[in-house]
């Protein structure tokens, strides 16, 4: 039986009740699971947790291992409560020498040893129970008799005159041995209460694990929103200060081409108004000896002569490449947005395994089917119609629905592909390469170069690439494969649109390299396996 000083010992120094559902931190220290759950959720944003006992700080969020054991104890301490051991209840004949009791004698109020009990009346009268301390609690206080009968209207243990004569006259009474064999039962029933309160309280940790997870999602997505509109802000200011600057600069230049041409146009002018004047002082002479004797008359007129040009158009060309960036900033923002309409908590864990009965003999595949790594040893694996002649290995999973994205991230030598294919494309030869046919689509890395491939038409990236990590997103209903540079923030490299016909299987192909797919692919819409 428990003692006060274990009892303090069971007892959460947090909420200063018995343990619920005991937990113990590396440093030893027990605690109950929603009380240290509450205090670690309070010291999240410093960064910084400590135990609640001896303060011992570490910069991770402590791991908590549960306590069966003292699980144990806590819920037997609950069903049995603390009475006096054996030990404590002595003979009351034995003055000589304390002796442990074997018996109580309700009747006589006495402790028996089993040397007493022997010659201890036989007598129905004579009621002998598990050695008791208190013996007076055995009896009514109303008649002094001793408690045989449980009321069950009053719920209270009564004794034959109570049943018969007593307050209780009338009642539904059982024998103390029944009633106590009914209520034992209820131990099935609250071990079923103690599972259910444990279903409960698991359940309520993986709300508390998905709430917290959410929280930081829902903070990474604002971070990467915030991130990548200052970017578009910064970009679009500092396009506008360039692009008006430029056309300041042209419209003076233009204003001075145009006030050059226009004094100029003056001059001729001028000009021709005094040959103009010359011509009507000819017309006008009426001796024709004079009139011949005029110098030569025929320049006077040039048709030929426009006086320059008006000008050209302005340019404010040179910015398509700030356009661009700007445009591809704006295609990421707005797949973010449309993820967040769609419900950004609605995600759903599925991995993504490299199928080795797809393996090229050139390549070996990691134990974990994650890793695919050029070699030059033969892996000499059977030859069958499912694997690739060369260099490239399929996933066994295929999509045919819903929204997808997986990680990859590429070795910084050799080269290497990675999309999504159908698993109708060739195994052999050439065109059964990622990108060469209209089966396929991938982005590739070829000395440090990047481009995106389809049916054999190839499209550089100008980006300047400096992550080795990329992301691989699907829209299978829309018709979109998406490819991003995983930087910071993330990155819009290219979009394939085209209508899925079968389903699509991840694909790697590697020379002189390796590539990996990074944790696990996440869907936010139902898919369907294949």
């Amino acid at each position: 039986m428990a003692s006060a000083a274990v009892r303090d010992e069971l007892l959460c120094s947090i909420c200063l009740s018995t343990y619920t559902d005991p937990v113990m931190l590396r440093c030893g220290h027990n605690f109950c699971r929603v009380c240290i759950h509450r205090v670690l959720d309070t010291q999240d944003e410093a960064g910084v947790y400590s135990c609640p006992e001896c303060r011992v700080e570490s910069q991770e969020r402590p791991a908590l291992m549960r306590c069966l054991a003292l699980r144990n104890i806590i819920e037997n301490f609950l069903i049995t409560p603390p009475t006096q051991t054996e030990a404590e209840i002595f003979c009351t004949y034995c003055v000589d020498s304390p002796v442990a009791a074997a018996k109580s004698c309700l009747l006589c109020e006495a402790s028996l040893c089993e040397k007493h009990l022997k010659v201890h009346s036989k007598s129905a009268e004579h009621v002998l129970c598990e050695p008791s301390a208190n013996l007076e609690d055995r009896k009514c206080s109303v008649h002094k008799k001793i408690l045989e009968y449980y009321c069950t209207e009053d719920a209270i243990c009564i004794c034959v005159t109570c049943s018969l004569a007593g307050e209780h006259r009338g009642h539904q009474v059982e024998m103390l041995d029944e009633a106590s064999e009914k209520k034992k039962r209820l131990r099935n029933v609250l071990q079923k209460l103690i599972t259910r309160r444990e279903e409960t309280e698991e359940r309520v940790r993986s709300l508390e694990e998905r709430r917290r997870k959410a929280q930081e999602k829902a903070a990474g997505e604002a971070k990467t929103v915030t991130a990548l509109c200052r970017d578009i802000r910064r970009r679009l200011d500092d396009l506008e200060k360039r692009v008006l600057s430029e056309i300041s600069r042209q419209e003076k230049e233009e204003s001075l081409s145009l006030s050059a041409l226009m004094k100029k146009l003056e001059i001729q002018k001028d000009e021709l108004s005094r040959k103009m004047r010359h011509m009507e002082e000819l017309c006008n002479m009426t001796d024709p000896l004079t009139v011949l004797q005029e110098p030569d008359t025929g320049d006077l007129y040039d048709p030929e002569d426009t006086g320059g040009h008006d000008g050209g158009d302005g340019d404010t060309g040179g910015h398509d490449g700030d356009v661009a960036v700007i445009s591809d900033t704006l295609h990421t923002l707005c797949d973010i947005v449309t993820d967040i309409r769609r419900g950004i908590y609605m995600e759903d864990p599925a991995d993504i395994l490299l199928d080795v009965n797809t393996a090229a003999n050139d390549i070996r595949i990691s134990d974990d089917l994650k890793t695919a790594t050029s070699i030059q040893q033969n892996q000499n694996r059977p030859e069958t119609l499912q694997r690739f002649q060369y260099d490239q290995v399929m996933s066994r999973r295929g999509f045919s629905s819903g929204r997808y994205y997986w990680d990859v991230e590429g070795s910084r030598s050799g080269g290497w592909m990675v999309g999504m294919c159908y698993p109708s494309i060739d195994r052999r030869g050439q065109q059964s390469y990622i990108g060469y046919n209209n089966k396929s689509w991938c982005l590739w890395r070829s000395y440090s170069e990047y481009s995106v491939r389809h049916d054999s038409e190839e499209i550089l990236l100008p980006h300047i690439i400096s992550s080795d990590r990329f992301r691989i997103c699907l829209d299978y209903g829309a018709g979109r494969l998406s490819f991003y540079e995983l930087c910071d923030p993330i990155r819009h490299l290219h979009t394939f649109t085209a209508s899925f016909t079968e389903p699509l299987h991840a694909v790697l192909w590697v020379f002189n390299g390796s590539i990996t797919i990074l944790g696990e692919a996440t869907t936010g819409r139902n898919h369907n396996r294949n």
